[in-house]
């Protein structure tokens, strides 16, 4: 296998970036395919956290070219900030990190715009935005107005398109009782920083393909998760960009047949940032204790996270849209201590009970549970299935039987050794 895609089965945060990081060990290229900086990743090598919102998580392997695909947003001021951080860390990204040409750059006013529309709307109405610009830049992506990373190398024309785009903005930053920032200050940042990015640019969508013509082991980052898809999540509590496999080819730039296999991957639980619908979400000293244990707090803005049961309908639904080959499970080591463990196996929906994901009405839907049996003991230390406790084992294994795809890795903690590796992505 060349050429595998990773995705999230949930609502995001599952672990990508410690997958990713550790399918890396023996990837040559990570491609970003989609997102901005509202997608952090948790990278733990040793007793060191490093948190990555733009770069590939592959940037801490050292053989490993990483690329940021022309379907993401980039905020310049984000990506010369982790520059320095991994600079500082003494990770090297000169010949390594490559920027597509037609990704979209996040400005000034994609972040106010953000954060005002959110201000603004009432409690049912707002999404849970990380306000960090992602949602304004592909609007103006969409509307034809937006400003390309490959654009830089031409500043004066850069600015005319600004103050085109402020016009557009204007109106709507009015209304939300905002004040436009102004054209002098945005150039005068985009002059420092573009010298920082421009080396970066490429074709990546050329450097890609290549890499997969030449049989070189290519992985795909994907970012958020599946229910949070713009197109098939739970909207409009959804992200503003593809989150599922196929966004893959469109964000990266190259054909479905070059995709070889595609792994997603879910905690033993689950978890939610933002609003929107939650049906198997936990309001109590359990959810709580998933929480402090899990450390489910945002990567990028720190807020408490939701956290619930495992929901096997939504698992499956990400199974057939994602067409996944196999998964991988996070954070098993949280549940331990729990006397038992619910698992929502159907819905009870307006129209009978099903076993499929109710993702057009999920707010009218009442979630059956299944209990399952939990475990005392630790899984520090496990390295092999056998090294698990029985019901930790079983649990695994039921989840393997009632998703339908097989488990290709089991994490029992936050560090690259703490994890058993069942099958290799690429194998």
């Amino acid at each position: 296998m060349s050429a595998v895609v990773i995705v999230g089965a949930q609502w995001g945060d599952e672990g990508k970036g410690k997958i990713v990081d550790l399918y890396t060990e023996s990837a040559d290229v990570v491609v970003r395919f989609a997102g901005g900086p509202n997608a952090g990743h948790t990278l733990v090598v040793g007793e060191e956290k490093i948190v990555v919102r733009l770069v590939p998580s592959g940037i801490l392997r050292p053989k490993a070219r990483c690329v940021m695909a022309q379907g993401m947003v980039v905020d310049p001021a984000v990506l010369v900030g982790e520059l320095d951080t991994l600079a500082a860390r003494g990770y090297t990204t000169q010949g390594r990190l490559f920027v597509s040409d037609l990704s979209h750059l996040i400005l000034p006013y994609h972040r106010l715009v953000d954060g005002l529309r959110e201000a603004a709307a009432s409690d049912g109405q707002k999404i849970g935005t990380t306000k960090r610009g992602i949602g304004p830049c592909y609007e103006d992506k969409a509307a034809r107005r937006g400003i390309r990373v490959g654009e830089l190398s031409d500043l004066n024309d850069v600015e005319e398109k600004i103050n085109r785009a402020l016009l557009a903005w204007k109106p709507v930053v009015r209304e939300l009782g905002g004040e436009m920032p102004e054209i002098g200050a945005i150039m005068a940042e985009l002059r420092a920083l573009a010298p920082r990015i421009l080396p970066l640019v490429a074709d990546t969508s050329a450097l890609v393909d290549a890499a997969i013509r030449r049989r070189e082991r290519v992985m795909f980052e994907g970012a958020q998760g599946t229910l949070l898809d713009l197109d098939h999540g739970t909207y409009p509590y959804v992200t503003s960009s593809t989150a599922v496999a196929g966004g893959a080819c469109v964000g990266a730039g190259v054909g479905p047949t070059r995709i070889n296999r595609v792994l997603g991957i879910t905690k033993g639980y689950a978890t939610r940032v933002g609003e929107g619908p939650f049906p198997t979400e936990l309001s109590d000293a359990i959810g709580e204790r998933l929480r402090v244990a899990g450390g489910e707090f945002g990567s990028v803005t720190g807020r408490p996270r939701r956290t619930g049961w495992i929901d096997l309908p939504a698992l499956r639904y990400a199974a057939r849209v994602n067409g996944l080959d196999g998964l991988a499970v996070t954070k098993l080591d949280v549940l331990s201590g729990l006397d038992t463990i619910e698992v929502c196996t159907a819905y009870d929906t307006p129209d009978g009970r099903t076993t499929e994901f109710p993702v057009r009405h999920v707010g009218l839907a009442k979630p059956v549970y299944e209990t399952w049996p939990g475990w005392k003991e630790s899984l520090t230390g496990a390295k092999t299935m056998q090294d698990l406790p029985l019901a930790a084992r079983n649990y695994v294994l039921y989840l393997e039987a009632a998703i339908g795809v097989p488990i290709f890795l089991v994490s029992v903690g936050p560090r690259r050794d703490e994890t058993i590796v069942l099958r290799d992505a690429f194998g």
